[in-house]
């Protein structure tokens, strides 16, 4: 059976779940035999150890993976618009390991958005942070700059959207996101989209003030792995400019 590593301490109990959870899965959906352990214990955990909705849950995850990357991946030419924005760049790691995702929402408009290319984006770039995830590990951390996002950047369909892909199909995979140079009135916006974050998720999401930033990243990220525009030495790599050959999650 897969190592409990990577994600929190893991028990006997919790093991004997993901054995029922992969009996369940597999009488339904023959696929389910190509996931590792490990994934069906984020799924259970994400159901908070309930078998029935971490079946449902994950049965799901599959059909809607077939249909959202049929070869496996997004490839780049499906979302190279997306891309060419540098909305999404790789960082280094923070100090337990977990790769840093940066993004900058001020590069998204909501006048220049197509539904399905976004979405598609979000998919290819959960599956490029994701796959940096080192063994040992199974979480990435965010850290979102908001520095000048005005009305024009306001997109809520886009925002939620993200989030129920991230909650749905890439589940116990976010470590912790933190919001900085936040203006007020983004305040308005994160009203609407609070009530579509589920409560395991919620929590992860930590606002940060301007006072306190500097404290917060290096307690949480090595100055050799702070990204250079937030006063570190690591650059920042647009996403589209991040080499690593495609796979599936």
């Amino acid at each position: 059976m897969a190592s409990a590593a990577g994600g929190g301490a893991a028990g006997e109990g919790e093991w004997l779940k993901v054995a029922q959870l992969r009996a369940m899965v597999q009488a339904q959906d023959p696929h389910a035999k190509e996931v590792d352990n490990l994934t069906l214990r984020r799924f259970l955990r994400a159901r908070d150890h309930n078998v029935d909705k971490a079946s449902a849950m994950f049965l799901k995850f599959l059909q809607w993976r077939r249909e959202a990357a049929p070869g496996g991946f997004v490839p780049e030419e499906q979302v190279r618009r997306e891309l060419s924005q540098d909305k999404l760049c790789m960082g280094g790691v923070d100090r337990t390991g977990r790769p840093i995702l940066v993004a900058f929402p001020t590069r998204h408009f909501s006048a220049n958005r197509d539904m399905a290319e976004f979405k598609s984006f979000v998919v290819y770039f959960f599956d490029k942070i994701c796959a940096r995830i080192p063994r040992g590990q199974e979480k990435f951390l965010c850290i979102v700059d908001l520095k000048g996002w005005g009305y024009a950047n306001c997109d809520i369909r886009a925002y939620i959207a993200a989030i129920e892909i991230m909650q749905n199909y890439y589940p116990e995979r976010l470590g912790k996101a933190l919001l900085i140079h936040v203006p007020y009135m983004f305040m308005k916006a994160w009203k609407m989209i609070y009530p579509f974050i589920d409560n395991n998720t919620r929590d992860k999401f930590v606002f940060v003030d301007d006072k306190s930033l500097q404290q917060t990243l290096r307690r949480e990220i090595d100055e050799n792995q702070l990204p250079e525009f937030l006063g570190g030495k690591m650059p920042v790599i647009p996403l589209k400019d991040h080499v690593q050959h495609p796979q599936a999650v």
